[in-house]
This record gives structure tokens, C-alpha cells and sequence, in this order.
């Protein structure tokens, strides 16, 4: 769903944008590209419309599970918010339980809750594990992010094959090396 007063108002200011580049917004491929660039930016940034914390707090659940729990391969695309382009790539999120745990489906959903605003990719990991640390108060949070950036890749420095890598940890994956080893090794197993 899109917000008509929002798309009007976008789609103004892309119709300038379009003139100011040396286009013809009244091109017949340009007509609706205004409108259509406002309903794709709305959708590209609707995760300010969420709050992942009541995410969460939808599916927790009281179990006495404490092993590693570990969503990997979760599709992230976001927008750099230096340039407005695209990063890509994937997430991988794990937790220690400590007597409560969530539905597996409302770990990706936290990741694009983040990822579909604005963003820079350490923020955007930080934001994620703090997110599960304070609404399941887990022993530890993992998370690895790894992502391709269209601001590095199809302008400035213009290298095609970088891809970025950070991580944030709480609790055991911080202090114990063999727990961030063994999470680690998981990501990177191809066990499926």
C-alpha cells in the first residue's frame, strides 16, 4: 500500500530530478517513471513503518533450549544512505537461548525491518543484534553481514567483485572464542 499524498509529492520532486539530469520527463518512456520511482522508494524504505522490537516480541516463547541458534542466508537489500544505491548480500544471525525463544521467521523479518531504510551496513549489524539481545535477552547475539555495495561497484572506486564484511557480538560469542569459532565454522558449512 502507498500513501497518495507521499507518491504526489515524490513523484514532483522525481519529475525535477529527471529535468535537472538532461531528460525529458514528458518522454513517453519517462511519464509514469516519477510516480513509479516514489511507490519503489516508499517500498525500499518501509522499514521505517516498523518497529522490530514488537517484532519479536510476537513470537517469544519460554522453552529451555540453550544451543545455538543460527538463521543463515538471510537475503538483505538496503539502500546506502551516502549515495541512494543499493547494497546487497546476505545475513547471518544466531543466538544462545537463555529460557525464551522466537519463531525463526521473525529473525529475517528484523533484518528487513533495519535494511529497508536508509542505511550503513555497521549500522544496520549492530541495530540487528541489539534488537534480539534486548527483546530475548539471550547468553549471546551473533550477527555477520556480508554485502555487495553499487556506490563501491558502479561508481567511485568502481571495483565490481568487493564484497563487505562486519559482525557484532554479545555475551558468549564476545567472550568465548571457541562459541564465535563454532558459529563461524556453522555459516560457513554448507550443510543443506
Amino acid at each position: 500500500m502507498y500513501d497518495d499524498k507521499i507518491t504526489n509529492d515524490l513523484a514532483k520532486h522525481y519529475k525535477e530530478v529527471l529535468s535537472k539530469i538532461g531528460e525529458d520527463p514528458e518522454r513517453e518512456g519517462l511519464l509514469r517513471t516519477p510516480e513509479r520511482m516514489a511507490k519503489a522508494m516508499q517500498y525500499l524504505t518501509h522499514g521505517y513503518d516498523i518497529n522490530p522490537d514488537d517484532l519479536m516480541k510476537q513470537a517469544i516463547f519460554h522453552e529451555e533450549y540453550s544451543e545455538m541458534v543460527i538463521v543463515k542466508d538471510i537475503e538483505v537489500y538496503s539502500m546506502c544512505e551516502h549515495h541512494m544505491l543499493p547494497f546487497f548480500g546476505k545475513a547471518h544471525v544466531a543466538y544462545i537461548p537463555d529460557g525464551k525463544i522466537v519463531g525463526l521467521s521473525k529473525v529475517p523479518r528484523v533484518v528487513d525491518a533495519y535494511s529497508r531504510r536508509l542505511q550503513v551496513q555497521e549500522r544496520l549489524t549492530i541495530e540487528i543484534r541489539d534488537c534480539i539481545q534486548r527483546t530475548l535477552n539471550p547468553k549471546g547475539v551473533a550477527v555477520v553481514i556480508e554485502c555487495s555495495h553499487m556506490c563501491m561497484q558502479m561508481r567511485g572506486v568502481q571495483k565490481q567483485n568487493s564484497v563487505t564484511t562486519t559482525s557484532a557480538f554479545t555475551g558468549l560469542f564476545m567472550n568465548n572464542d571457541a562459541t564465535r569459532k563454532e558459529f563461524i565454522n556453522l555459516v560457513q558449512a554448507k550443510l543443506h
